[in-house]
């Protein structure tokens, strides 16, 4: 009890004095506030947040506002053609700087077979040993906390996990009569997994109600060391739907083998033109201008790797050729065949020739690749290599004057953006990290190879973007047992506490 007043009488001191809050202190208060934030973000991720359902958005935006305004911020429903954003805001002190932090609240569709528990939005609580696990009860979990047991939900990771941290962390202040160092405005996103389509004409209406001196995105996975990350850039993306005819209909292959031209076999020699076996993009120009120089490489390959330890974390024998390390390659973009679909497998496998093949593909890009640019370049490969592009089905004339017919369908999603990694922003987010958890206990990336829908704050506000990463590597974001791992939640306390409280200059 004596240790417990000498520690308020401390933090009440530093709330008059103004002084940062001391490591130790940090961690105390994450330690004290851990079970209430386990708890808080359990009872979010119960939440369905599908962002192409507007019920569910209402649901998480309700919840979200809820939440801000019991932390006496201020909070507005901002409409961009026809979506809800939710924006807060408090003001600290009229003159000191202000912070923007972006929060992702949907997640990805889900295929609940795929999952091994009863629901995706049924928090399950486990313990891994690679891929064995078993469930943990909630009642078992306590202050003595096993940090490598996992909470197992779609969105533990991508990006609920991250956004309850940062919540948790001001109730923290709140409730210990602390004041963050700066102004803080927050907006809500609740579209990200579709590309954040109408986010671009919010930020355009709406600058004046956004201006900051800088923005944080609380939204991205840490890299294999799994140390605490700062990264200052992301890679943009652009899609494409690839779709090779062949009949008008699916076609018996006993009676039309060897006659009617089988749509798979041009689309994947289509596909397996456009990539060397190393890996590397065969399409003209698809990495000019980008140009890697010695201290950018040695400022980028500061980053913890091991080459052995990762090709055995992903199951392969060798990575593919762009660039000589793993933060090399995701300084270039990429290509990727995301998904094939021709016909039947498996149990519904059936003797046909399929009438049509379909491949998605998504790029991802970055400052000196732009998507427009990209996406001609493919166009014009693939005309190179015989095809009739078309931008509809194909007519029957159309079906008689071309031996090769594919239609292309476009689509850009989010911007790419770089902030320097010796940014002034850099340099007191750095500062920060490094109080909280010691030099070298923490990693600054200059990109993610991931894609986050900022650049229009950057454009039209003028301001730098840094994201602050908290979920472990194997987290399984986007796919089937998505989780968070325990220890990576708690440390998201620290850093967060860590970074509203340093003095931003």
């Amino acid at each position: 009890m004596r240790i417990a007043t000498v520690f308020l009488l401390f933090l009440a001191t530093l709330t008059m004095s103004g002084q940062s809050i001391e490591k130790e202190e940090i961690r105390q208060l994450a330690d004290e506030y851990f079970l209430e934030g386990m708890f808080t973000l359990k009872e979010f991720l119960k939440l369905p947040n599908l962002g192409s359902n507007p019920d569910n958005i209402d649901l998480n935006l309700k919840w979200c506002e809820n939440t801000f305004q019991d932390l006496n911020f201020e909070t507005e429903i901002l409409v961009s053609e026809g979506t809800q954003h939710l924006f807060a805001q408090k003001t600290v002190k009229k003159n000191a700087p202000t912070v923007l932090f972006y929060l992702q609240i949907d997640g990805q569709p889900v295929d609940s077979t795929k999952w091994r528990q009863k629901s995706p939005f049924d928090p399950v609580l486990k313990e891994c040993l690679g891929n064995d696990c078993r469930i943990i009860p909630w009642e078992e979990l306590t202050q003595d906390f096993n940090s490598d047991w996992k909470i197992f939900a779609r969105s533990a990771s991508d990006s609920k996990g991250p956004a309850t941290a940062f919540m948790q962390s001001l109730k923290i202040l709140k409730a210990k009569k602390l004041k963050p160092k700066f102004n803080l405005k927050v907006i809500m996103d609740f579209q990200e997994e579709l590309g954040s389509p109408t986010l671009p004409v919010l930020v355009r209406n709406n600058r004046d109600k956004f201006s900051a001196d800088a923005m944080l995105i609380m939204d991205g996975t840490r890299p294999p060391a799994n140390l605490p990350t700062l990264t200052f850039g992301a890679r943009g993306i652009a899609t494409m739907k690839l779709t090779v005819y062949g009949a008008y209909k699916n076609l018996h292959s006993g009676q039309y083998g060897n006659y009617a031209p089988n749509p798979v076999f041009g689309l994947s020699r289509l596909l397996g033109s456009m990539k060397d076996e190393e890996g590397r993009v065969l399409i003209p120009g698809y990495y000019e201008g980008v140009h890697l120089t010695d201290n950018q490489r040695t400022l980028i390959n500061s980053v913890p790797e091991n080459k052995d330890e990762l090709l055995t974390t992903l199951g392969v024998a060798r990575p593919e050729a762009v660039g000589n390390t793993y933060q090399e390659a995701l300084q270039y973009p990429s290509l990727n065949v995301r998904g094939l679909r021709a016909a039947w497998v498996e149990n519904e496998v059936r003797t046909i020739i399929p009438s049509e093949a379909l491949a998605e593909i998504d790029m991802r890009l970055v400052p000196e690749t732009p998507a427009e640019r990209q996406i001609g370049l493919v166009k014009e490969f693939i005309r190179s290599r015989g095809f009739h592009i078309l931008d509809h089905e194909p007519t029957q004339q159309e079906r008689k004057d071309h031996t090769k017919l594919i239609k292309i369908e476009s689509r850009i999603g989010s911007l790419p953006f770089r902030t320097d990694l010796n940014s002034p922003l850099g340099n007191w987010l750095g500062s920060a990290m490094a109080h909280v958890f010691g030099e070298g206990n923490y990693i600054r990336m200059q990109s993610t190879g991931g894609s986050q829908p900022i650049a229009p704050f950057i454009s039209e506000l003028g301001i730098p973007a840094i994201s602050v990463r908290i979920p472990n590597p194997d987290n399984s974001i986007h796919a089937p047992n998505e989780n968070l791992r325990l220890g990576n939640f708690h440390e998201g306390l620290m850093t967060c506490l860590g970074i509203l409280t340093h003095k931003y200059e």
